[in-house]
């Protein structure tokens, strides 16, 4: 039997108690008499299946190891690897597509993959009994399938993604299984969104109670992830999906759809562009007489009226197996630095590549709230960071602003006394290591709007203007919002738009995946290439080379131990060997 057959074994089991993982937006009280044998009864039984489905879900980037977020985020243009200098190369095998920097890492992305079947396997255990519940109403019973469907698909769809040749399972069995034609999963995908957006209600779950109902796949999200498969499907492969409902048109019509009602279901924009970011929106100021400090923020807040689908995490992790920390957040912090709030600490991952500072033009608003930089935030000349600068990896003077870990120690000026701060909305509570909150915004209203636009939408350019123009949105500081004079209207093309999309989803985890959705040339072709960057203090070069990215494909290696487990059945992806 191998690693996944047991792992997901064991998770199927752990849907009946809700140990472990627990989604953010609900309370679920453990209920650990619950089996197969007296389960999936009544609509409660499905509603704590469903949670546990979420909970999965979540698991597949709570748990502390790569996340999907962070691998897609090194293997773009956008980030090196980091991290610590003494540290393992493993994440730069990533990152360059290159075995060779640590040869012995061989099972890379192994804890995602176990993570995605369990989640996977808790999905087809809620399908496979869904016929045995006693269902008060259909409405009931189509939202609950619609999401469980859903977040099944938003699994494949990130495994698929990553490793193109995968097994695939829809009842939750315990077997063997080589690996399917990548059409088949797409396929499945294609259908479980298709489902969730025609049998999730509009108002299962309005807008207008999002502080309860955010986190939920509503079928405003599925209209928005079936768009989003169907230009990576059709863009990578070269062909239309194969199931009936699903194409171009129909696509972009729900996209419309969604767009006509967003006023009235409570959806738009946020008005100015770091709102959406806590550590953008937010900063300390330090009262000389009394030596308080005192945070302003102007964050718009979790579940926003831009955020159609969010990833939920809370600070109320702990080492005894509740896994609701946002894990792989403490990677992307400034290297051991205290010293600068409203940042927090971490590990110096993804350090960004000089070349996305200088790609926004004057007056773009995106910039410095996606971008830490270094230099001009004063950090780099600050004596405490002496020790992060030396033990930092692939230092380029620029790191993510838009996730990345928030203060929650300050350091008294006259003293050198470190000091609490006081928490605001979650602020410092909890293990810095695995309790941190931010959400990840996994679908935003502007990618509604962009993805229209390239869709072919007959308001293509008034979608692409108002993204554009909010990038531009100037506060004259007494709340008076006015577009920059900087501000220039540019013409609705392919390749505008997918430069709109680096520009407003930077560090957003959907850069690497719109450059392959372009074929796996044109992708290495803008990843490749040589970077000057400082590593323990030390010049050092960044050396990406194209024939790494398309003698793979643009995939990632299966996990060795996977298909040792399997007796060979699993097969290792082209150029891993």
């Amino acid at each position: 039997m191998n690693n996944m057959k047991l792992y997901i074994v064991g998770m199927g089991l752990a849907v009946m108690s809700l140990t472990g993982c627990t989604a953010g937006f609900l309370d679920v009280e453990s209920k650990k008499e619950s089996t197969t044998g007296n389960f999936y009864r009544t609509e409660s039984d499905a509603w704590r299946a469903l949670i546990g489905c979420y909970d999965g879900w979540q698991c597949t980037t709570s748990s502390q190891a790569c996340a999907f977020y962070f691998a897609s985020q090194i293997m773009a243009d956008e980030c090196f690897a980091g991290m610590g200098n003494t540290d393992a190369r493993n994440y730069q095998v990533i990152d360059r597509f290159d075995a060779t920097q640590s040869p012995s890492d061989m099972n890379l992305l192994e804890t995602e993959w176990t993570n995605y079947y369990a989640a996977v396997y808790r999905c087809n255990e809620l399908l496979a009994h869904e016929g045995q519940i006693s269902w008060t109403s259909d409405q009931t019973r189509n939202t609950y399938m619609g999401e469980c469907r859903a977040l099944r698909a938003l699994c494949y769809f990130d495994m698929v993604r990553l490793w193109e040749n995968i097994p695939l399972f829809t009842e939750p069995v315990n077997e063997n299984r080589a690996q399917a034609n990548p059409e088949e999963v797409y396929n499945l995908i294609f259908s479980d969104l298709k489902f969730a957006a025609d049998n999730i209600p509009a108002g299962a779950y309005p807008k207008s109670a999002a502080a309860s109902n955010d986190g939920h796949i509503t079928k405003f999200a599925a209209e928005a992830l079936l768009a989003r498969v169907y230009l990576f499907y059709t863009g990578y492969y070269g062909k239309e999906p194969q199931v009936e409902g699903v194409t171009k048109a129909s696509v972009l019509q729900g996209l419309e759809d969604f767009i006509s009602v967003a006023e009235t279901e409570g959806y738009g924009l946020v008005e100015e562009f770091k709102n959406l970011w806590p550590a953008a929106s937010t900063s300390w100021s330090r009262n000389a007489a009394t030596g308080d400090y005192t945070q302003t923020t102007t964050y718009a807040g979790k579940g926003n009226k831009e955020v159609v689908l969010a990833q939920k995490f809370n600070y109320t992790q702990d080492y005894d197996g509740n896994n609701d920390g946002n894990r792989w957040l403490v990677y992307m912090g400034i290297r051991s630095y205290l010293n600068h709030a409203p940042y927090g600490k971490g590990w110096g991952g993804c350090t960004v590549n000089p070349k996305m500072w200088t790609v926004y033009g004057a007056g773009d608003a995106r910039r410095e709230a996606s971008i830490i930089n270094l230099d001009s935030e004063g950090i780099a000349d600050d004596s405490e960071y002496a020790k992060s600068y030396a033990d930092q990896r692939e230092y380029t003077g620029y790191t993510v602003k838009k996730y990345t870990p928030m203060s929650k120690w300050v350091k008294d000026e006259k003293s050198g006394a470190w000091s609490l701060v006081d928490e605001v909305s979650g602020l410092g509570k909890g293990d810095f290591q695995i309790s941190q909150y931010q959400d990840f915004i996994v679908m935003r209203y502007a990618d509604v709007l962009l993805m229209a636009a390239e869709l072919g939408s007959p308001s293509a350019q008034a979608y692409l203007n108002q993204v554009r123009q909010r990038a531009y949105t100037v506060n004259d500081g007494k709340g008076n919002l006015s577009v920059s004079g900087d501000y220039r209207e540019v013409a609705v093309t392919k390749e505008n738009i997918i430069k709109e999309r680096m520009l407003e989803f930077a560090f957003e985890g959907q850069r690497y995946w719109d450059l392959l959705r372009q074929g796996v040339d044109y992708a290495a072709s803008q990843i490749a290439g040589t970077t000057s960057v400082v590593s323990g203090g030390n010049p050092e070069d960044v050396s990406i080379t194209v024939s790494n990215i398309t003698g793979k494909r643009g995939f990632s290696q299966i996990p060795n131990n996977q298909i040792t487990l399997s007796n060979g059945v699993l097969k290792q992806n082209v150029g891993w060997y």
